[in-house]
This record gives C-alpha cells, structure tokens and sequence, in this order.
C-alpha cells in the first residue's frame, strides 16, 4: 500500500513534470511562430509567382494561386503540409529547415509541425469567409432581380442538372458513398462570375441579352450554390443524409438569407449613423467585420456554414451609403488573407492519384473525367432552357456558365477542412475546376465571334430613326459634330 506521504510525493514529482512539460512547449511556441511565418513566406510567394503568371496568360490570378499551391504542397516540394494529408513533420521541408538553422528538437517536431498546420488552418478558414463577405458587397440585390426570369430559369437549371448528374453519376458508376457524392455534386452547381463578366467586357458583349442573362444567372447561382453548400456541408457534419434535416436546412438557409436581405432596409442607416459617429482609425471597417462575424456567428450556431453568414452581411452592406468605401477598404485584407485559402487547398491537394502509371489511381483518373464531363454539359444545356428568344446566342449562354473559378474552390476548401472527401475524389473536383476555368475563355471567344470595329476613316451605316433610310456618315467628323452640333454639317 502506497502512504500518504508517497502519494504527495508522486503528485509534486507529476506537478513538477506538468510544469515543465508546460515550459517547454512556451519554449516551442517561438519556433511554431517561426514555422508559421516560413509558410506565410511560401503561400504569399507561391500566390503572387502564379498570380502573375496566370494574369501573363490571360487567364483569372485565381487559378495561377492555385496551381501554386499545388507546387508548393504535397503533390510537388513539400513545403506546406499539412497533417490531414497524411503527411508527418518529416514531409516538411519548413520543419526540416527549422531543425537545421534553429535549432528545433526532433522530437518537438510532430508538435511544431501539428501547431504551425492549426494556425495556418484557421487563417485559411477566415480568409474565405472573408472572400464572401466580399463577394456580398459586390452583389446587387436589385440588379439581381432586375435580370428577370430568364436568368432565374438558367440558374436552377445550372444548379440541378449537375449537380443530380454528377451526385447520381458518383454513387452509381463509382460506389461513392452518399454524403462524399453529395458533396461533390454541389461542387459542381455555382459559376465563378469574375471569370465570365472579365471575357465578355474583353469581347464587348458585357450588355447584349445574352450577356446579361448570363451575369444574372451567375449571381442567381452563387446564391443558390451558398445555400447548396450549406446544406451538404451540414450533412457532411453528422455523416448521414435525413430528408428531414435536409428540408429544415434548405428552409432556415432560404429564411436566413431572406431575413439578412429584410434586415438590411432597417440596419442600413443605422449602421451609417453609428460609423460616421466614429473617429477613430478603423472607423468603417472594423464595425463592419464585427457585423459579418455576427452574422457568420449566427449561421453557424443555426447549422449552417458561417460562410453564409458572412455572405448575407455583405448583401445587407451592399446597401448603404459606404459600400464603396467598405469595398475599398476591405481589399488590401482580403489580399493579405485570401490567397491563404486558396494556396492551402492547392496545397492540400495530392493530385499523385491519378497518375495512370499506378494502377490504384486509374479509378481517380476516371472520376475525374466524368466530373469535367458533368460539367461542361450540365452547364451547356442551361443555354437551352432560354424561351421566347429565337435569335439568341444559347450556346454562348451555356458556355458562358462553365467556369468554376474560385467559387468551386470554396467547395473544394470546405469539404476539405472537415475531411469527407477521399483524395481520388478532392483532386477530381480540382481538376475540374482548373479544366472549366481553362477552357471558359477560349470557348467564349469562339461562341461569341469579335465585333468588327470600324476604321476611324471608314463610313459608318447608321438608319435613320424616321425614314427607315441608311445615312453614310464619316466617323471621321464626329468629333466635329459632337463638338459644334450647331455647324452646317449637324443640321
């Protein structure tokens, strides 16, 4: 038996132990500090180097961010792991490095590695809610509705056919299990608007029909898509799919959006009132991240995604006096937060599985293959959907809706951080991601031919508004015309 002394004994040696077990990992937390300013180092690196890059060739930074995250992860050198990939602190060459120049203990490693991962973790988690917060402020509720019908038609259409295509494909072709499916089919549901509006201002069709009912469509399916997300991403949670909870989800996501919208006609001044009370630095754009984490607290407490939350803050801010102040101020936040989610996904991404060389990853290849599919078509057939229009342009229309862009990306980043898709599966999503956002703008220009601009020396055709007659004016003289429409030649 054990005396009274002995045990007080043991307990001061435990006590002792558990002090300086705490001690050391103080000690640690400046080299944690250290790993995780090397790995803001590379993100920032790898986001800019393939920003730039991905600008050069015309095509969304968004994509070149991606694709350096990739480089910089556990598909290519190994220099953000992370350990949700199976990866260790000895994949780490930011470990290995610290090890080598300051000193860090072999054993702390797993502990340094685990820390520095968390935190680089979380800071992808807020930049993304930061990106949707910042998409809300660009949205325009009441050109949203302005773009009628039409547009709404082609959204649902977008949204439903992939995404029953590519969940039913999943777990028919490929014995994918339900949630995972389910996942991956709202993968393939939102249309990436920055990608689609930059080719068509390129190409001059911005306000023709098609245009527009392409836009409208767009930011109808963001909308839709978030609320998607919502749903499945909740799902994913408890690892079950009941028609129950599913039907409660889609209602208090509809509801929540739709109350943050009806909030937004009473908050609005309020929220104008209280900031121009305010002199202090920060005065606009602190009250208003206190007000989208607010909103993303209250998403998240209802079970939904806190994304959405701050989404509808957005929405809600969009509406008042300082928008585009807001906008302006957010930017240099977002850059600094963003490219850290988007280069973690990239980075979290082992696209070694469909290498077709090993024959265990040829299932993935394949899923890859039938995800693109799904999505070129499913995205296709929604310029098909368009009625009452004879002359327009619907395959444009259709193609227009193709690229993902980071809208996909979002998908992929949050289906990720709560590990429910296999690695065959998360590098078929990005693949198909990186496949539409390719091919969107080559095909845009191919659908949607260049106007044929006329010489500044040429003669203009114009039809006269009265008689029905064509006038040949010089487009030469129109300076002169504009400048003294009094002149001999304007009358």
């Amino acid at each position: 038996m054990i005396s009274t002394k002995s045990m007080q004994f043991l307990s001061a040696i435990n006590s002792s132990l558990t002090l300086l077990a705490t001690t050391g990992e103080t000690a640690d937390s400046s080299l944690v500090v250290a790993a995780v300013l090397l790995s803001l180092v590379v993100v920032y690196f790898a986001s800019k180097l393939g920003g730039e890059l991905s600008n050069r060739f015309g095509l969304p930074p968004v994509l070149g961010e991606l694709v350096g995250g990739v480089v910089v992860g556990i598909s290519v050198l190994h220099l953000l792991v992370f350990p949700e990939t199976g990866a260790d602190s000895s994949s780490s060459l930011i470990i290995s490095f610290l090890k080598t120049t300051a000193g860090l203990n072999p054993d702390a490693a797993e502990s340094v590695f685990v820390a520095q991962s968390e935190v680089i973790s979380v800071l992808a988690e807020l930049g993304v809610i930061i990106l949707l917060f910042e998409i809300g402020l660009e949205s325009n509720l009441k050109d949203l509705m302005a773009v009628g019908i039409q547009a709404t038609i082609v959204a649902v259409v977008g949204v439903a056919v992939p995404f029953a295509a590519g969940t039913a494909g999943l777990m028919i072709l490929f014995g994918i299990p339900a949630v995972p499916a389910i996942f991956a089919g709202a993968a393939l549901t939102a249309t990436s608007i920055g990608i689609t509006s930059k080719v068509l201002s390129e190409l001059g069709r911005l306000n023709s029909k098609e245009g527009q009912i392409i836009l409208g469509a767009a930011v109808i399916d963001d909308v839709l898509g978030i609320i998607v997300l919502a749903v499945v991403a909740s799902l994913a949670k408890d690892g079950a799919v009941d028609v129950g909870k599913v039907v409660y989800l889609i209602i208090s996501a509809s509801g929540f959006l739709l109350g943050a919208i009806a909030l937004g006609n009473i908050f609005n001044k309020t929220f104008v009132a209280i900031v121009d009370k305010l002199k202090t630095r920060g005065e606009l754009v602190i009250p208003a991240f206190i007000f989208a984490f607010v909103m993303a607290y209250i998403a998240a407490v209802i079970q939904l995604e806190a994304i959405l939350g701050a989404f509808a803050a957005g929405l809600v801010l969009e509406e008042t006096d300082k928008r585009k102040e807001l906008q302006k101020q957010i930017v240099p936040i977002a850059d600094m937060l963003v490219p850290i989610f988007f280069v973690t996904v990239g980075a979290k991404t082992d696209l070694s599985v469909l290498n077709p060389a090993v024959p265990t990853n040829r299932e993935g290849l394949v899923m890859a293959c039938f995800l693109i599919l799904v999505a070129i078509l499913g995205k296709l057939v929604t310029g098909f959907s368009v009625f009452g229009q004879p002359q327009i342009n619907r395959l444009a229309i259709g193609v227009g809706m193709i690229p993902r862009g980071e809208v996909g990306l979002v998908f992929l980043g949050i289906g990720s951080s709560i590990n429910i898709l296999s690695k065959p599966l998360e590098a078929a999503i990005i693949m198909m991601v990186i496949i539409t956002t390719f091919l969107a703008p080559p095909l845009l220009r191919f659908v949607f031919p260049e106007p044929t601009l006329v010489s500044p020396n040429s003669n203009e055709l114009l039809l006269d508004a009265s008689s029905g007659t064509s006038l040949a004016i010089n487009s030469s003289n129109s300076e002169s015309l504009e400048a003294n429409p009094n002149s001999q030649e304007a009358n």
